[in-house]
């Protein structure tokens, strides 16, 4: 899309549901308003509608229902010109996509989003559902300045900032299930998936992917999913404007990276860790491997590992595994 578009769009969106006259907006883009027209007949034919009338101007009336990448560009807070953004129907991966851009050489950061996968995947190369149904499947890519022993709290770090994103825009209160599963009342909405390249001791990239169920309808799960997952849509019972999400998201993530990168989060990471850990005080279950280990959770340490307490009231650290809330009978 044409910087003249999202310029058209971004003055559109600030004013609604008033009106932008097409003598300013001729004006601040330095073009005819046989042009500004033009401009605006083509975006009537990716899905915008539009009402204008004599003296008055034009007004946005109707947006695309999907993904669309001058929308999202147009509602970003920070106008990042740097941070180009990657929006795709259609995907076998937004990891994957995105580290195909990394290894041709693509300048970082960028975003990859995309509306549908076709091998979407999670934790231990387990498949996630990612079908069309409404839903956000995002990739951010990087080449952190950092070492790799730093990055082991990244992911929930960024866990934590996407639930505070979820409150201030939906108004409701997301928790964490370590290490990076987002969730409501035990069902998933969300996972997350960091993935990097490392030679030696240097970090060559980074991909932070995020799965997100945004406005699937409870319909809308196979079978075995139904009594497990969950969508923002339907735990706030209104579908939420998916391009306005999806640049509050971006401009969210950024900021959180960049608070990492500065180590600005350390002083209030635990504590907002804490405030949505769903596990922390509850018995628990560890598996990694064939090996089971039962305990109290509570919480994490400085380097993001699990603690578990066992009966006898010793605390272990754990990197790694999957844990699930053990069923008191």
């Amino acid at each position: 899309m044409s910087h003249i578009e999202v310029v058209i769009l971004r003055e559109l969106v600030a004013r609604e549901p008033g009106f932008v006259s097409g003598a300013a907006l001729a004006a601040r883009l330095g073009i005819s308003r046989v042009a500004i027209w033009q401009h605006m007949e083509k975006l009537r034919t990716q899905g915008f509608a539009f009402e204008a009338v004599r003296a008055r101007g034009y007004r946005l009336t109707g947006r695309p229902a999907g993904l669309h990448a001058g929308l999202i560009e147009a509602l970003l807070k920070s106008r990042r010109r740097d941070l180009p953004l990657i929006v795709l129907d259609r995907v076998d991966s937004t990891n994957d996509e995105a580290a195909r851009l990394l290894a041709a050489g693509h300048k970082t950061p960028f975003v990859v989003l995309a509306g549908e996968q076709t091998h979407g995947r999670g934790r231990f190369g387990r498949v996630w559902h990612s079908g069309a149904n409404g839903n956000l499947y995002a990739s951010f890519a990087f080449r952190p300045s950092l070492p790799p022993q730093r990055m082991s709290t990244l992911t929930l770090w960024l866990g934590v900032s996407i639930c505070e994103l979820i409150t201030n825009f939906c108004g409701l209160k997301a928790g964490l299930k370590w290490p990076n599963d987002l969730v409501f009342a035990g069902r998933k909405a969300g996972g997350m998936l960091t993935e990097a390249r490392i030679d030696a001791d240097q970090m060559r990239d980074l991909v932070f992917g995020l799965g997100l169920n945004v406005n699937s309808p409870a319909r809308a799960w196979p079978g075995d999913l139904a009594a497990r997952a969950t969508s923002l849509a339907e735990q706030t019972g209104v579908p939420l404007d998916l391009n306005r999400f999806a640049a509050a998201l971006i401009g969210r993530v950024m900021l959180a990276y960049s608070q990492f990168a500065e180590g600005d989060h350390l002083e209030r990471f635990a504590d907002a860790w804490n405030h949505h850990d769903v596990l922390r005080g509850h018995p628990v279950v560890l598996l990694q491997g064939d090996r089971r280990i039962s305990g109290i959770a509570a919480g994490i340490d400085d380097a993001g590992s699990l603690l578990l307490r066992d009966a006898r009231g010793r605390t272990q650290r754990f990197s790694a595994g999957e844990v699930t809330l053990e069923k008191v009978i």
